[in-house]
């Protein structure tokens, strides 16, 4: 059996990975999943926040979306979103300066599009967080 399969991650811009991972975890509108080599079809919703995939040698990688869809076949997995961000070109002071503009804004009215911005952001900075913490390790 296959321990390995190709995951496409592809933005509404662009195509921002393609390549054979041992796994890929993912947020879902019913909470977190796992995909591992022979994992039965699915199509499903996916939440803001990150995708992580582990390659062959072990490496994890990290990639913020904004929500989207994940499709499972058996030897291919895709990520849809409308905005993806690998996780070492997340901006720490731009994402703060987002989420405290987004903060403000509904501070004054409470608007469903400013509350899913601002979980967008939160989301952004958690990913920010994790691939730091995985940086420094390394070093």
């Amino acid at each position: 059996m296959a321990t390995q399969f190709e995951l496409n991650v592809v933005s509404a811009e662009q195509k921002i990975f393609t390549g054979q991972v041992v796994s890929v975890r993912v947020t879902g509108v019913d909470g977190e999943l796992g995909v591992y080599a022979g994992h039965v079809p699915l199509l499903t919703s996916i939440k803001p926040g990150m995708v992580k995939y582990t390659l062959e040698d072990g490496k994890e990688e990290f990639i913020y979306v904004s929500g989207g869809f994940l499709e499972v076949q058996p030897t291919i997995v895709t990520v849809l979103a409308d905005v993806a961000i690998r996780g070492e070109e997340l901006d720490q002071q731009r994402i703060l300066a987002a989420k405290r503009k987004a903060e403000e804004k509904l501070s004054n009215s409470n608007n469903a599009d400013l509350s899913a911005k601002l979980s967008r952001e939160i989301a952004k900075l958690r990913v920010y967080d994790i691939v730091n913490s995985q940086l420094s390790r390394r070093r």
